[in-house]
C-alpha cells in the first residue's frame, strides 16, 4: 500500500507541476495547445481512417468525415470564423480555389468553409505522415513532388484533364509554402496554368492575419477572431496560357489588398471592444 501511496504521490505533484507550468509560462501553454492540434489529427485520421476505408474506399467526399472530425479544435481554441462572400462558392462549374497560407490552422479555415467535391493540392511528404497521411489519401489530396518540376508539372496536367470530367474544384496555396508576415509571397503559377488550361474561373479566398491569436515566433496561441473573405470569381475564358504571369500578379494584388482590409477591419473592432 506504502508504494502505491507513493506512486500516487509523485503523481500528484507532476500533474500539479503541469498545471502550474501550463497558467504560467505561456512558452508551455503554446506547446501543450500544439501538441493537442495535432495529437488530436493523429488520433482521429488513426480512428477514422480504416473504417472509412473499408466502407468508402478513396473519394472525395470522404473529405466531410475529415470536416466533421477536425473542425470541433475550432471551439477547443476558441477561434471564431466570420464569413464573408460565401455566395461565390456556388457555382455549378469547376473551378480553381486559392487562399493565403499563413500557418497550420489554416487547415481549419479551410474545413470551414471546403465546397462539395473539392481536393487540395499538397506536397508529396504528407503522404509518409503515418495516419495523417494515410487520411489524406483516403480524402483524394493530390500530392505533388515539390523538388521535381517535371513531375509536379504531369500531376498537373492529369489534374486538369480529370477536372471536368469529376467536377472536381481543387484548392491550391499558390505561396507554396507557410507564410505568417503581412505580405503575400509572390505568387507560383501551377494553379494559374491549371485554371487556364482547363478554361475554368478562379475563386480567390483570403484569411485575415492571425498575428492577433496565432504566433509561432511568440509561441501564442489564444482566443480570437478570423475574418474569411470569398472573392467573386475570376474568369479566364478565351485567355491562353501565356497569361499566367499577369494573372498571377493581379490575383495577389488583389488578394493582398483584402488581407490588409479585412486584418484592418478585426483590429480596428478589437480596439472598439477594448
Amino acid at each position: 500500500m506504502e508504494q502505491y501511496q507513493w506512486i500516487l504521490l509523485l503523481l500528484t505533484i507532476f500533474l500539479t507541476g503541469i498545471f502550474f507550468l501550463y497558467h504560467q509560462s505561456p512558452t508551455f501553454n503554446f506547446y501543450c495547445k500544439m501538441f493537442l492540434f495535432n495529437g488530436w489529427i493523429i488520433l482521429m485520421a488513426t480512428i477514422l481512417s480504416p473504417c472509412v476505408a473499408l466502407f468508402y474506399g478513396r473519394r472525395v467526399e470522404n473529405m466531410k468525415f475529415m470536416r466533421l472530425s477536425v473542425l470541433p479544435l475550432k471551439n477547443i481554441y476558441g477561434i471564431k470564423f466570420m464569413v464573408q462572400g460565401f455566395e461565390n462558392l456556388n457555382l455549378k462549374e469547376p473551378y480553381v480555389i486559392i487562399s493565403n497560407h499563413q500557418s497550420c490552422l489554416d487547415l481549419l479555415g479551410m474545413l470551414e468553409v471546403i465546397p462539395e467535391r473539392c481536393v487540395t493540392i499538397a506536397k508529396k511528404e504528407m503522404l509518409y505522415m503515418g495516419p495523417v497521411g494515410w487520411a489524406c489519401w483516403i480524402c483524394g489530396l493530390i500530392f505533388i513532388d515539390r523538388k521535381n518540376k517535371k513531375a509536379a508539372m504531369d500531376i498537373m496536367d492529369h489534374v486538369a484533364q480529370i477536372m471536368r470530367q469529376e467536377d472536381l474544384r481543387v484548392w491550391i496555396y499558390p505561396e507554396g509554402t507557410r507564410n505568417p508576415e503581412d505580405t503575400l509571397l509572390p505568387f507560383k503559377r501551377g494553379a494559374f496554368h491549371l485554371a487556364l488550361k482547363t478554361q475554368v474561373p478562379i475563386v480567390p479566398i483570403v484569411t485575415s492575419s492571425q498575428q492577433c491569436y496565432y504566433s509561432y515566433k511568440d509561441k501564442k496561441l489564444k482566443p480570437g477572431n478570423c475574418t474569411i473573405r470569398i472573392l467573386p470569381k475570376i474568369e479566364t475564358q478565351g485567355l491562353g496560357l501565356e497569361e499566367a504571369p499577369a494573372l498571377a500578379e493581379s490575383t495577389r494584388k488583389l488578394m493582398q489588398e483584402t488581407f490588409y482590409e479585412i486584418s484592418e477591419e478585426l483590429h480596428g473592432e478589437k480596439e472598439r471592444i477594448e
